[in-house]
This record gives C-alpha cells, sequence and structure tokens, in this order.
C-alpha cells in the first residue's frame, strides 16, 4: 500500500482553514496515486484545542468539518485526528479519536487509550479513555490504529511505565501488520532522537513496519517539530518529513527502501533556531499579528530575539530601537547601530534620560547620583516597557521581549519593564544557549557584531554595572537551573555534582522568589523538557525550603 503522510499546520478552531488544508494535502497524495493519507492527531481542531472543548459549538463545528471532509474527499483513504463525543451516560463526554474514511463512508475509528496528565498534557480532564480496538484491513494491510501517547508505554523502553496497558503489544497480538500513529507531540531539544530511537526498535522488536505522523508548528508556547517518520520492520527509517515546515512524503509498503527521506536539522542548536523562528512567526500570524518591534540594547539577548524575528516575520516587517540613558556604553551606541545595518533594518533612536528625570522628580525626591537603588533600575526598565508598549499600539506590531531563561528562572528581570511584550521569544533559552545560537547565526554572514557576543553582560541601569555582580557565571548558573527546574534533582545532588551549596541554595530560593514574576510573564516558546509557564506549576504564596 503506497501511503501519503501528510505534516500540516493546523490553527486552533479555523475549521474551515484546517478543512481547507486537510483537503489539499489530500488532493496532492492522491494525484500521486496514493492509497491512504495520514494526517496528526486533532488536526480537524487543532492540538491543544483545551477549553474549548468544553464548549458544545467548539465540539459540533469539528463534527461539521468532519462531515464536509467526508463528502469532498473522494479516491483515497484519509486517516486523520478529531474530537468525537462519548455516547455513553458516564465518563467524560469525549474521545480524542483517529477516524479513517474513504468516498464518504467512515470505515474505522478508534480513541485514544492513554491519556497523558504530566507536564503540558492534560487530557484526563476533557476525554474519556478509548476501549479496545482491534486492527481494520485496508488495501490488503491490517492496520493497528494508534493515537499518539497509546504508542508510548512499550515495557523495553519504559521501565517505570505510569500506564497497565500497551495498546502497541496489544494491536500487535491482535494481529496488527503495520502500525500507525498519529501525534502531536511538541519540541524540545533531544526529543525527535528519542522518538527515533524509541519507533525504531518498536518496529524491529514486533517486526512490522511503524508509521508516525506529527503535527507541524507553533500554538502558544508549544512548538511542534513534525519529523514524521516510517519504518520498515527492521527498524529503519524508510520515509522522513523535514522538521519545522510543513511537507508530504510517501513509503509504500512494498518498497520501503524508496520511500521520500527529506533533509532535517543537522544539530540541536539549528533545530531551536528553527523551532523559534517558526514559534514565533506561527504566534504573530494566529494572533493577527503581521509585524513586531524589538528594544535593542547592545546586548546579546536583544541581537538575537531580533534576529530570530527577521527570520520569523521578514526584515520588512520588523522595527528595533535603541533607548539609552546616560548608563548607556558608546560600545552599545556603536554595537546597535552596527547590528541594525547589518540586518539592514532602520533603528529607530529614542533616548529615555530626560523622561527619566521627570520621573525621578516626583517618584524619588531623595534620589543621589551615587546611591543608585533597585528603584531608580527599575523606572529605566519600565519607561523601555511602556516605550515599546506605545510603538506597539502606534504601529498594530507586537513586542518581543528578549531575557532568557537564566534571567527569568532567578528574577533578573523587571515586571513591566523588560518583561512587557506580547511574547518572549527566549524565555527557554539559557543564556549559555543565546551565545549557540549567535554563533550560529553568524555562521556564514555576520549580523551579531562580535564585541556584542564578546562583552560582558550588562543591564546597564547603573555605573559600571555587569550581570556577574548580582549572578553566579551563566556557565555555573546554567547547569544549576537544568539541574534544579529540568532534572528535579535536590540540594544534595546538586551539591554531589560538585556546586557550593550554599550557592545552590541561594540559586533554588531566587527561583522560589520569583515565581509571581514569572506568572505575570508574556508566554514564552518551549523548547527545554521543562518550560515555566503551562507546564511548570509552582504556588506563588508558599514558604517551602530547601535543605
Amino acid at each position: 500500500m503506497k501511503i501519503a503522510i501528510a505534516q500540516t499546520n493546523p490553527i486552533i478552531g479555523d475549521f474551515d482553514y484546517n478543512f481547507r488544508k486537510i483537503k489539499h494535502f489530500s488532493e496532492k497524495a492522491a494525484d500521486l496515486s496514493c492509497d491512504l493519507v495520514v494526517f496528526s492527531e486533532l488536526v480537524v481542531s487543532g492540538y491543544p484545542p483545551q477549553d474549548f472543548l468544553e464548549k458544545r459549538d467548539f465540539v459540533e463545528a469539528n463534527h461539521s468539518c468532519l462531515n464536509r471532509l467526508l463528502s469532498t474527499i473522494r479516491g483515497i483513504g484519509v486517516l486523520c485526528g478529531f474530537v468525537d463525543k462519548n455516547p455513553a451516560d458516564r465518563g467524560k463526554p469525549l474521545y480524542n479519536s483517529a477516524v479513517l474514511f474513504e468516498d464518504g463512508n467512515i470505515l474505522h475509528k478508534v480513541d485514544k487509550r492513554l491519556l497523558p496528565t504530566y507536564d503540558v498534557f492534560d487530557e484526563r480532564r476533557y476525554f474519556e479513555p478509548g476501549r479496545e480496538s482491534t486492527p481494520y484491513t485496508y488495501k490488503g494491510c491490517r492496520i493497528g490504529l494508534t493515537v499518539c501517547e497509546d504508542g508510548w508505554n512499550d515495557e523495553d523502553i519504559f521501565k517505570n511505565r505510569i500506564y497497565p496497558i500497551d495498546p502497541v503489544s496489544m494491536i500487535i497480538h491482535e494481529g496488527a501488520d503495520i502500525v500507525i500513529n498519529i501525534a502531536a507531540s511538541p519540541f524540545h531539544v533531544g526529543h525527535s532522537e528519542f522518538r527515533k530511537y524509541m519507533f525504531g526498535s518498536m518496529a524491529r522488536k514486533h517486526g512490522v513496519p511503524f508509521i508516525f505522523v506529527n503535527q507541524v508548528g507553533g500554538n502558544d508556547s508549544l512548538l511542534f517539530d513534525g519529523l514524521s517518520l516510517a519504518f520498515d520492520k527492521a527498524g529503519k527509517i524508510a520515509a522522513r518529513a523535514s522538521d519545522f515546515e510543513e511537507d508530504l512524503v510517501v513509503f509504500d509498503t512494498e518498497a520501503p527502501e524508496q520511500g521520500d527521506v527529506h533533509s532535517i536539522s543537522s544539530s540541536d542548536t539549528e533545530s531551536v533556531l528553527k523551532a523559534l523562528a517558526m514559534g514565533t512567526r506561527d504566534y504573530a500570524a494566529k494572533c493577527g499579528f503581521s509585524k513586531a518591534v524589538v528594544g535593542l540594547s547592545g546586548g546579546i539577548d536583544s541581537a538575537v530575539t531580533a534576529c530570530i524575528a527577521a527570520m520569523a516575520l521578514g526584515k520588512e516587517n520588523l522595527s528595533v530601537v535603541f533607548m539609552p540613558s546616560r548608563y548607556t556604553s558608546k560600545e552599545n551606541h556603536e554595537d546597535t547601530k552596527n547590528l541594525a545595518e547589518n540586518m539592514g533594518i532602520t533603528l529607530e533612536h529614542i533616548p529615555i534620560d530626560g523622561m527619566y528625570q521627570e520621573f525621578l522628580k516626583y517618584l524619588s525626591p531623595d534620589f543621589r547620583e551615587s546611591e543608585l537603588g533597585i528603584t531608580e533600575q527599575n523606572i529605566q526598565a519600565r519607561i523601555r516597557g511602556s516605550i515599546l508598549m506605545g510603538l506597539s499600539n502606534r504601529q498594530g506590531s507586537i513586542v518581543l521581549s528578549t531575557g532568557n531563561k537564566s534571567e527569568l528562572a532567578v528574577g533578573y528581570c523587571t515586571l513591566y519593564g523588560d518583561m512587557s511584550g506580547g511574547l518572549s521569544v527566549i524565555s527557554d533559552v539559557p543564556k549559555t544557549m543565546v551565545y549557540e545560537l549567535a554563533h550560529f547565526i553568524n555562521r556564514k554572514n555576520v549580523y551579531i557584531p562580535q564585541r556584542i557576543i564578546d562583552k560582558a553582560p550588562s543591564a546597564e541601569l547603573k555605573p559600571g554595572q555587569t550581570d556577574q555582580d548580582d549572578l553566579p557565571p551563566y556557565d555555573i548558573l546554567d547547569q544549576i537551573l537544568k539541574g534544579y527546574i529540568e532534572d528535579l534533582k535536590g540540594v544534595d545532588e546538586l551539591v554531589g555534582m560538585g556546586f557550593d551549596r550554599d550557592l545552590v541554595k541561594d540559586v533554588i530560593s531566587k527561583i522560589h522568589r520569583s515565581e509571581y514574576k514569572r506568572h505575570q510573564a508574556a508566554p514564552g516558546l518551549k523548547v527545554t523538557s521543562k518550560a515555566f509557564g503551562y507546564g511548570r506549576r509552582y504556588p506563588l504564596a508558599q514558604r517551602y525550603t530547601p535543605t
């Protein structure tokens, strides 16, 4: 059987758009003489629809879209994900379902059985677990159909399984000779390699081809890399879609060696850069923005953010503004000008010193130049935030805030100041990774001046200030942050890794004290295994002190 893997970027709740996208890829697959075209999990509604699932009209619109597809598409089998109703008078009212139809007839349907509730997932909030499913014979193949998490419970891969059943093993036992997994599996660094290992191992173990069809695109903080795959029965990649873009590839069960294998990122750094550009582009477009504004400081974070924004939206749709004060160095004046020239973007110059002095007249009557405190520093940051929001209102553009994960973790940022914005592009990117992105951006052409990369990081809110006045070196800080936030290590474990106990406790204390700031931050794009935001939930009012 000739199977088309359709990797699409749905828009949550835009059923006309999703209908056209599914129809277009189905017709394209039919033109390639494919027998079956396979789409991703909940492609009809877009994933994740979250509390829209509690709206009856949303669920009905999803059904109407499926019915339109049934009445429109001819000459090819279509397998896609949608939201179905639970007809029973008990349990959750909905199923996360996959349906196979052809020429207006529904041939087969399964409901997702394993419903994740960890990290960013909360599917038990909405869905009832599916019942047993059996293979369905289509075009001579006994298809074992699974939905995303149903494929993530193999006993040889997951030693501490969180579910009591393995739908894949069960459907193989029922006689499936090919397994298809439709998914919306989000990106984070290293995740695609694990998926490749997992599905390849299961194909080899069970001796049947496996097809994994993943959503692509950005939906709020979640980034879906696509990278859909087909494996032959020996576990070798037989077809592969591109990463971070829509694609269609063909896998033939009769000639697996002839499948389409498209190019993908060659490094984690390239993957993260592509993910952030895609996420910025999709967040802006799906929220109705075509233009963005970025405040440039002369530092590496704003430089990298501006380059990502130009990749995502085009330099013609990006405004950059420099807002110097009396504490801004000559080097930052020069570096910001050179960065804008290298990018081919006009730099708007708005000095803040006059506004700053006016603020101090009223807010800090006992102000002394030699005694710059946090109040005076925050006033400068908030003036800049107000300017950026004013430009956003004037231009109809989205403000992209520029803080990185290391700063956000320990609260080295100002509410309503540098945290202002509609999207925080690099808020899940540790500072050390920001440098890696800068070098990668400059790999062919120098956009970011070398001095921006080389200079000591500084907020420049008082004379001679550097980040390391208040923080440990970033290479040390980022290791502690990863250990505590992503790997869930405790104080003793981090000390066992060689870090000073007092430093570890101080960093952890800063993380918890800053929870209220992050609760008010702009949404960020998730690229690590544990990002701040929806997938990490801690109380704001608490007194827990790790020892």
